[in-house]
């Protein structure tokens, strides 16, 4: 409770900072009168909440970020994996891939605006496209680091190419692929408020865009906090989804431990214990070497 607590009043520190510096009109080089204060967007906020735009423009965002990050993870993974096992996959795509990835997603707006028949359906290209390529390259690594050991144990005890899919290569490449997406469904929340703000019709990315062409700044404001809360619910989400997934994993935490006294200069080492006999009361096990 002391964690939350103490994540709480940051939050409520840095929106009192800003608070103040914008109420005082504070302007050291950066010029704070400028920005609309916590209360004028707190006002902006509840007026959104009352009205239906709001909602339509965030159930049109989530559904353009589900669907193309949901796309985006069951390719990735699938390529990754491909990519990692196969060689001829690698000759094929690998170049291809590798060509493409440094191209920035929203660089794709003039593409998929030529591409595809509906905005609608470019949206959601170029949120897959974001997502897609951390989850790939994620994957890949995740696959290529895995101990050769498992593989032939499993294919000693008589198991195929599916069954080592199956038993070894997803379940221990599974931190790696949750580390790709956990990236992903970022850089695709980032992605999709861009082509939003571009070629959108609706969403909170198109939203924000039209309160900054009409200078209403803290309805611009209220397009930030939502696509923060927004990005950080889903994020979240993936986390706690890995975490289930992968609940065989060992977890650590920092807990600091008393140090162990210092051996003054000349004094001889301890000797170890004998082969069998128990721990001494109150001395860890992994002490006694």
């Amino acid at each position: 409770m002391s964690r939350y607590a103490l994540r709480a009043a940051s939050v409520a520190a840095a929106l009192g900072l800003w608070q103040l510096l914008t109420g005082l009109d504070v302007d050291l080089w950066l010029r704070f009168s400028q920005f609309p204060t916590v209360a004028d967007i707190a006002r902006a906020f509840a007026d959104r909440l009352a009205g239906d735009d709001y909602w339509t423009d965030l159930t049109d965002s989530l559904t353009r970020i589900l669907t193309g990050f949901l796309l985006a993870a069951v390719l990735g993974v699938a390529t990754g994996v491909l990519v990692a096992r196969s060689r001829l996959a690698e000759d094929l795509l690998g170049t291809v891939l590798e060509v493409v990835r440094p191209v920035p997603a929203i660089a794709l707006v003039p593409v998929a605006i030529l591409l595809f028949p509906s905005n609608e359906q470019g949206i959601v290209f170029i949120t897959f496209t974001a997502a897609f390529f951390p989850v790939l390259v994620s994957t890949r690594h995740a696959v290529r680091a895995l101990n050769p050991v498992w593989e032939e144990a499993v294919s000693t005890l008589g198991g195929g190419r599916w069954r080592i899919l199956g038993s070894v290569v997803l379940p221990g490449a599974l931190p790696g692929i949750f580390g790709g997406l956990s990236v992903g469904i970022g850089v695709s929340w980032i992605c999709v408020i861009s082509a939003e703000m571009i070629s959108g019709q609706y969403g909170v990315g198109y939203r924000t865009w039209q309160d900054y062409t009409v200078v209403d700044y803290p309805g611009v404001f209220v397009g930030m906090v939502t696509i923060g809360v927004l990005g950080w619910l889903t994020s979240t989400a993936v986390e706690l989804l890995g975490r289930r997934l992968t609940h065989w994993l060992p977890r650590t935490s920092y807990v600091p431990g008393p140090r162990a006294p210092r051996r003054a200069s000349g004094a001889a080492a301890p000797s170890p214990a004998p082969a069998g006999s128990a721990p001494e009361k109150g001395v860890p096990h992994d002490q006694l070497v």
